[in-house]
């Protein structure tokens, strides 16, 4: 492979200081910033700013300037809207709780930029992501490790790249802290060394993502049952994508303890509700995975297991796949385990793979 790298440049400070490593390193580098979505898709003005945004887009150019390297912008939001949004409001519509991210990293950073990167004679790209990504001579498999800094740790939304993706990509944050990373770019005076981390979901504003679907996708979402789990009707919802699973405020139910969204079943329309205990499953079932430190699984392996991004790992036994899904069995129920979430399989600090939670069992 050549010396070139495009570096994703969101207009943030962990992608800027990833192309400044870069650089110091000894390679070649281009910034990319990609255009995935206009504010008047997501229902905003011009001047509101969101993840993504023009200033965003400014900001990386800064940035480029500053550093004495191009700057390129990508428009993608066609691509966006159908392999993600599209995707976001088919989930929701099918009872399910999907993680955008995942979905972006895998048809857009990780599959078209490479491709457009290819395009332009770069052999690689680099992202600002906390992670590492090593070569194992003894598998001849690229691993994807966990990041030095794990209270920033992003594997979790990276499970899904396939290993020519891997050979690819170069991740330079994933040995240092997010402190040591501001540090550097102060040191470095880059425009964006105190720039907020983005929190919600890049398209929905405030994260509501319920408003964003009805009033701006234009998603219908008709009222319909509260069910207990024997059947009986409690009361009337206001439209199944308003709830997820263990969710227990807003629910507009008068109960004498604690209750909770334990179920939604979309072609019915309804949402079942139950009490905390409920919640909690010891199986689920994971469809859609990729695998990365094991080319496939032919017998039960023991991992730590994370069912949601903000979730701590639980330990399980993996079993090898059955009709095209993965059934893990953890040592202790879990709670909440969630439809249209990702799964993610961990060895130590290396992932093992991961897919979509399809149901708890």
């Amino acid at each position: 492979m050549n010396n070139k790298v495009m570096a994703a440049m969101s207009g943030g400070v962990d992608s800027s200081v990833t192309a400044a490593l870069l650089m110091e390193q000894g390679y070649e580098v281009i910034g990319a910033t990609l255009k995935l979505f206009s504010n008047e898709d997501i229902g905003l003005d011009t001047v509101t700013r969101v993840c993504c945004s023009l200033s965003d887009v400014e900001d990386a150019r800064s940035v480029c300037y500053k550093l004495g390297i191009d700057h390129h912008v990508f428009n993608f939001s066609d691509l966006f809207h159908q392999t993600v949004i599209d995707r976001f409001a088919e989930a929701y519509k099918t009872g399910n709780t999907p993680n955008p991210c995942i979905d972006c990293n895998r048809f857009i950073k990780f599959d078209k930029l490479i491709e457009r990167a290819r395009l332009l004679g770069f052999d690689r790209i680099a992202t600002g992501h906390y992670a590492r990504i090593e070569y194992s001579e003894e598998t001849g498999r690229y691993l994807l490790k966990k990041s030095v800094d794990v209270s920033k740790d992003q594997t979790y939304v990276l499970y899904s790249l396939t290993q020519e993706q891997l050979s690819r990509t170069l991740l330079p944050l994933g040995v240092y802290t997010k402190t040591q990373v501001r540090e550097m770019a102060d040191s470095r005076s880059l425009i964006n060394a105190r720039k907020p981390d983005s929190q919600d979901i890049c398209f929905v504003p405030e994260g509501d993502y319920a408003k964003f679907l009805e009033e701006v996708y234009g998603l219908r979402s008709e009222p319909g049952p509260f069910k207990d789990l024997q059947g009986n009707v409690l009361g009337t919802h206001r439209g199944i994508i308003h709830y997820t699973i263990g969710q227990r405020r807003g629910l507009g139910l008068a109960f004498d303890r604690p209750k909770y969204v334990v179920r939604k079943d979309a072609e019915t329309n309804t949402v079942y509700i139950g009490d905390e205990e409920d919640l909690y499953s010891d199986r689920m079932e994971v469809s859609d995975f990729n695998l990365i430190s094991v080319s496939d699984i032919t017998a039960p392996i023991r991992a730590g297991v994370k069912a949601r991004y903000s979730h701590k790992e639980a330990p399980a036994t993996i079993y090898p796949p059955v009709g095209g899904r993965i059934t893990v069995k953890f040592d202790t129920p879990q709670r909440a385990l969630t439809p249209g979430q990702a799964a993610v399989f961990y060895d130590g600090d290396s992932v093992i793979g991961g897919g979509t939670i399809v149901s708890p069992t």
